[in-house]
C-alpha cells in the first residue's frame, strides 16, 4: 500500500458509502487456466465487476473467490500487450504490501512464543538502528504509528518523483528499477530525514516500519525474514506458488507483464506503456517483495482468519485498529497490526492491498469468504485511480453482491 493507494482506497470506500452501484460489464471469459463461473453464494456481480477493472484501462485483472461452496476464478484482459496473450488465472504476480500480513503474522507468532514483546522498544532488538528507538515500540511499527519517514513513497526519497515524467524515464533507462537497495539503505534513508511526528501520536503509512520488523525477525531468530516466513507459513500451508525473490528480477512461471505509462509528448495520445516486469524488489523487502498466486493468497487468508496461524488473543491484537488518515484526516478505514479493516456496503472485511510498479493487488476476507485480486494497472494518475477504485468495487461485489 503506497500513499497513492491509500488515497484511492479511501476514495473508493467513500463511493461505496454513497451506495454507488458497480458498473455493469460483460462477464469475463474463462481463461486458459481458470473458470469464470461464479462461486456459490457470492452472486454474479463480481464477475461483471472484474471486467470494469480492465474497462478502466488495466492491461489485465484476475480474481478468486474462496468459500465453503468452492473456489472460483475469473480473468479479463491480456498478460502481454506485445503478444496479446490472454491473462491466466493461475499465474504469479507481485503482491506488494500484502507481504506485510505475512511479516506481521510471523512477528505475532514470535510474540506468542515470548521472543518479542509488542510494547518493547525497538532498541531492545535493534539498538541504535533509528534515533529515538527507545521510544518506538514493536506495536507502533506494526500499525504505522511510529512516525518514521518513508523514503520509498515520499518525494526526495529513494526514487524519482512519479509526477516528473522525464526523471522517471531517465531512471528507467538507466536501470533504476533493477538496482539492489538493501534494507539497511532503506532505514538509512529514512533516519536521514526528520520523523513525521512523535511515536504513537498519529498514523502515517511507512514501508520502513516493516523493513525494521524484518530486521527484528532476523535478530530474534537468527534467520532472514524470508526464510522464517517460508518455514512458518508458506510450507505448512503448502503455498508452492509463493516465494520471496530477493534480488532476482524475474517472475518465475506464467505471469502477467506489468507496465508503467510514460508521457512522450504533449497530447494524451503521446504515451507509451513501458514494460516493468523485470524489477529488483529488494527495496520492498519484508514490506512488499512477495510474489504469489490467487489460490495461495486466499488459502493463507482463510488460515489466518480461521485461527490456524495465531491464537485468539493475538488475533484480537492484530484486528484492533487505529484510524487511517489521509492528509491528516481520519477515515473509516482502520489499520491494525498488519491487517486493514475495510468497510464495504454490507459490512467490514479484513485484509490488505498492495501496489508496486506495474502491479496492484487485493486480499480481503471474512470467516466464510476470501477474495484475492491482481491487476496490471497502467495509464495516467486519473486512470490508475479509476482502476484502483474498480478493484474495490470488485471486492465489494464479491462480498456483498448476494447479500
Amino acid at each position: 500500500m503506497a500513499r497513492r493507494t491509500v488515497s484511492a482506497l479511501v476514495g473508493a470506500v467513500l463511493c461505496l458509502a454513497l451506495a454507488a452501484p458497480v458498473a455493469s460489464a460483460t462477464a469475463a471469459e474463462p481463461t486458459a487456466a481458470g473458470s469464470a463461473a461464479v462461486a456459490k453464494g457470492s452472486g454474479g456481480r463480481w464477475v461483471e465487476a472484474l471486467k470494469a477493472v480492465t474497462g478502466a484501462g488495466a492491461a489485465s485483472a484476475v480474481a478468486e473467490v474462496r468459500e465453503e461452496g468452492g473456489v472460483r476464478r475469473a480473468g479479463s484482459g491480456v498478460a502481454d500487450l506485445a503478444t496479446g496473450a490472454p491473462v491466466r488465472t493461475d499465474g504469479r504476480f507481485r503482491a506488494g504490501s500484502i507481504t506485510k500480513v505475512f511479516t506481521s503474522t510471523t512477528v505475532l507468532q514470535l510474540v506468542g512464543e515470548g521472543r518479542i514483546g509488542l510494547d518493547d522498544p525497538i532498541d531492545r532488538y535493534l539498538p541504535g538502528a533509528v534515533p529515538n528507538g527507545d521510544h518506538i515500540t514493536v506495536r507502533q511499527l506494526l500499525n504505522h504509528s511510529s512516525g518514521l519517514w518513508d523514503p520509498t513513497n515520499e518525494k526526495g526519497g529513494l526514487f524519482p518523483d512519479r509526477t516528473d515524467g522525464n526523471a522517471i524515464r531517465n531512471w528507467l533507462d538507466q536501470g533504476g528499477l533493477t538496482r539492489t537497495i538493501t534494507p539497511a539503505k532503506v532505514v538509512a534513508a529514512s533516519v536521514a530525514h526528520a520523523p513525521n511526528f512523535p511515536p504513537g501520536t498519529k498514523w502515517s503509512y511507512s514501508n520502513v516500519n516493516y523493513t525494521l520488523l524484518g530486521m527484528i525477525i532476523e535478530r530474534v531468530t537468527g534467520h532472514g525474514y524470508a526464510q522464517e516466513i517460508t518455514a512458518r507459513i508458506l510450507r505448512p500451508l503448502r503455498m508452492s506458488g509463493t516465494y520471496f525473490p530477493g534480488t532476482a528480477i524475474d517472475i518465475r512461471g506464467p505471469h502477467a507483464h506489468g507496465y508503467w505509462t510514460l508521457a512522450e509528448g504533449p497530447g494524451p495520445e503521446d504515451r507509451s506503456d513501458r514494460d516493468v516486469t523485470l524489477a529488483d524488489m529488494s527495496w520492498a523487502n519484508s514490506a512488499g517483495e512477495l510474489i504469489s498466486t490467487l489460490d495461495d493468497l486466499t488459502r493463507f487468508e482463510k488460515a489466518l482468519l480461521g485461527g490456524r496461524l495465531l491464537s485468539e488473543k493475538l488475533m484480537r491484537e492484530m484486528t484492533t485498529t487505529i484510524p487511517v488518515e489521509v492528509d491528516g484526516v481520519p477515515t473509516s478505514v482502520g489499520y491494525g497490526l498488519g491487517l486493514v479493516t475495510l468497510p464495504l456496503s454490507c459490512g467490514p472485511v479484513y485484509g490488505h492491498d498492495g501496489g508496486v510498479p506495474g502491479y496492484s493487488s487485493q486480499l480481503w476476507g471474512t470467516g466464510d469468504r476470501q477474495v484475492a485480486v491482481s491487476a496490471t494497472i497502467k495509464g495516467d494518475e486519473a486512470q490508475i485511480n479509476a482502476q484502483l477504485g474498480a478493484e474495490i468495487g470488485l471486492v465489494d461485489a464479491a462480498f456483498c453482491g448476494s447479500r
